[in-house]
């Protein structure tokens, strides 16, 4: 062997030598949450959003967001919101003043996505302003607590057949039940956890997410719609259980003191305003 072609071959060892750490060291993605407007609710008198009459009269504004939580073992969908084809009615507005200015598949596409991409689907409950374009992720793996279930396919939901129709390709779906009283480790890593909280519906709850920059984050359902709720501990006047309410209020107060989460209540239009604008992310 010549010296050049020694000196070429050294060369050659010294540079894969190099690379390799570079590559064996390359983070994996981080997880980002990214909140997506799937329409507005605009409602004069707010009453039922209090069973102690604090709201009588008062007109309010609630938001209804879907959010993904992009994982490096897949994606998730929490809460779908309205029924997105409200979008095509005159002026986005449906009956009840609803409004929906952007379809949810439409903003999954600003990402690159669509329904078939999501690996897991959760909600927070059964309400139709949670699990309005369900149906569109009937590919996903459901994740949801044995009691929603139940109560999202009994008689009286079925006898609905709009909302119901929103929904019903999740029947057969393949579906994770959350069973046992702990959380639901969605990763196998800790980072996405579903926590029971119930009270809204049998089986509500909320989701924690930890970020690597932002820190812990609790999505909150509809444990609270409207931001005075939460400090003065107000229950709606259809909550199926108000015990169990208030019970869910102390479990995520608890929760949110002990990670020291941000927490967002998903109808706050002032907490969905704090995330990053879509199609920005949290991470």
């Amino acid at each position: 062997m010549t010296l050049r072609t020694l000196a070429s071959t050294l060369f050659a060892t010294l540079l894969l030598a190099a690379a390799a750490p570079a590559q064996a060291a390359k983070p994996s993605p981080d997880i980002a949450l990214y909140a997506m407007d799937c329409g507005r609710l605009t409602m004069a008198d707010a009453d039922a959003f209090a069973d102690d009459g604090s709201y009588k009269g008062v007109a309010k504004e609630l938001v209804v967001p879907c959010f993904l939580i992009r994982h490096p073992k897949g994606r998730l969908i929490w809460d779908t919101g309205l029924p997105q084809a409200i979008a095509d009615m005159p002026g986005g507005k449906g009956p009840g003043g609803i409004t929906i200015a952007h379809k949810l598949t439409d903003q999954l596409k600003e990402l690159g996505l669509s329904p078939a991409d999501i690996k897991y689907l959760s909600i927070s409950h059964s309400h139709f302003d949670h699990i309005g374009n369900a149906g569109l992720f009937a590919s996903a793996t459901w994740i949801v607590d044995p009691l929603e279930r139940d109560y999202a396919f009994r008689p009286a939901a079925r006898a609905d057949k709009i909302a119901f129709g929103a929904y019903a390709a999740l029947e057969n779906s393949k579906t994770v039940l959350i069973e046992g009283d702990g959380p639901y480790d969605v990763f196998g890593d800790k980072k996405v956890m579903i926590y029971k909280a119930y009270g809204h519906t049998p089986g509500h709850t909320v989701l924690l997410v930890r970020l690597a920059k932002a820190g812990p984050v609790i999505l909150t359902g509809d444990m609270w719609h409207i931001a005075e709720s939460r400090t003065a501990r107000r229950v709606p006047r259809f909550n199926f259980n108000r015990a169990d309410t208030l019970a869910s209020m102390d479990k995520v107060e608890a929760l949110a003191k002990a990670t020291k989460a941000k927490v967002i209540m998903e109808h706050v239009p002032a907490d969905f305003d704090s995330l990053p604008k879509f199609p920005e992310a949290l991470r």
